[in-house]
């Protein structure tokens, strides 16, 4: 059974996803909304690319600079 990525990310609203993006680094935060470009709002965002952790709070997030997304285990 095939789940579309919309329905994906309606199921996970308000949960911590991962995202790998451009610029090879990895960011982690609370999706808020998205819309059909993909384009992502999230909250309490972080950037984990690094040994340091950068908090980044709230991000709009273009949906172009996506490669990967993560979305946590249940």
């Amino acid at each position: 059974m095939s789940v579309d990525i919309p329905t994906l990310l309606n199921q996970n609203r308000n949960k911590i996803i991962q995202l790998k993006i451009r610029d090879n680094k990895t960011i982690r935060g609370v999706l808020q909304n998205f819309d059909i470009h993909m384009n992502l709002t999230l909250e309490d965002t972080e950037d984990i690319s690094g040994t340091e952790v950068v908090k980044l709070g709230k991000i709009l997030l273009r949906g172009n600079n996506i490669i990967t997304i993560s979305l946590p285990e249940e």
